[in-house]
């Protein structure tokens, strides 16, 4: 299997008076670097997009950008350039990205254009938070140039190009390397599931997650004990509650339960809107110790009290 480094560059409208709302980010050009499985960099791939919808770039994109509205022009549309890219790709690969807009906004200009779905449910590989969780916990959203300067990679070439993130992005995770990459997938939800028997639930070594089908609206949702149960990360069994759900914010809850042989689990959920406009959720169960389960506690204490000064307020 080959690993397909992808990276997007997209214009928008520079009055939202004249946004298309079918494309919002009309993509501009594709850029990647393919790796075969031992990580070594094989081939690239690298073509500029003629819009159809944006043709003057937005005042910001133009500032980063290392081209022009006359560079755009030379392009080819973007059903033949996809179409190409895909070629190039083969039939064994799986995507990798700095972060996790590029396939949202390319499956959305697919739409567009009616184009075939990609296979659902979409396995890729994060690299940004793959950075994050092997070199630095504390920056989940780095950019692709402070990384690549803090793990000393040479700049040979200008960033804000498709095919050099992507090439950057590759020499990333060449140094990460990790062992355990087979385990460090991640799903793209652009086509969330729609069934009950569509849902995805996947056991990580540090981590379960489980997909929702849709729901109506969050009151639906809310009624699903199966969604709402408390499992544990690894064996899946229930466990005992320690904090009950509670709602973090109007579109998160959190619980904490311990399981007899793995210990501390803190639960996620979060509620998140479909193209369609229903809703969907992903619960995610992982390990926590006590000052873990301490700090959620205090979060729950501090909501009640900001809840019950809200009912006082309004009672005066």
């Amino acid at each position: 299997m080959n690993y397909i480094v992808l990276d997007l560059e997209w214009n928008q409208a520079c009055n939202h008076e004249f946004e298309n709302p079918r494309i919002p980010f009309e993509i501009i050009e594709i850029g990647a670097v393919k790796l075969n499985k031992k990580l070594k960099l094989i081939d690239s791939y690298s073509s500029i997009i003629k819009p159809k919808h944006y043709k003057k770039i937005q005042p910001h994109i133009k500032s980063i950008l290392n081209y022009d509205e006359a560079t755009l022009k030379k392009g080819r549309p973007f059903d033949m350039v996809f179409r190409e890219f895909i070629k190039w790709c083969g039939t064994d690969y799986i995507f990798c990205t700095w972060g996790s807009m590029d396939l949202s906004y390319l499956q959305n200009n697919m739409d567009y254009y009616y184009m075939k779905p990609f296979p659902s449910p979409l396995k890729y590989y994060n690299i940004q938070q793959m950075y994050s969780d092997i070199i630095d916990k504390e920056s989940s959203m780095i950019k692709l140039e402070k990384a690549v300067e803090n793990m000393a990679i040479p700049v040979d070439r200008p960033f804000h190009s498709a095919v050099n993130d992507a090439y950057y992005t590759g020499l990333i995770l060449q140094k990460l390397s990790p062992r355990d990459i087979e385990d460090r997938y991640c799903y793209d939800v652009y086509n969330n599931p729609k069934e009950k028997e569509d849902e995805i639930v996947s056991y990580h070594k540090n981590y379960m997650e489980h997909i929702s089908k849709e729901y109506d609206d969050k009151n639906e949702a809310l009624k699903d004990a199966e969604l709402f149960s408390m499992i544990c990360y690894r064996c899946g069994k229930k466990i005992s509650k320690k904090i009950k759900w509670y709602a973090n914010t109007p579109n998160s809850y959190v619980c904490v339960g311990k399981c007899w042989y793995h210990g501390l689990v803190q639960g996620k959920l979060r509620f998140k809107q479909s193209k369609e406009g229903k809703i969907f959720a992903i619960k995610t169960m992982l390990p926590t110790d006590k000052k873990g389960m301490e700090n959620i506690r205090k979060r729950q204490d501090e909501l009640r009290i900001k809840r019950q000064e809200k009912r006082h307020s309004k009672a005066n």
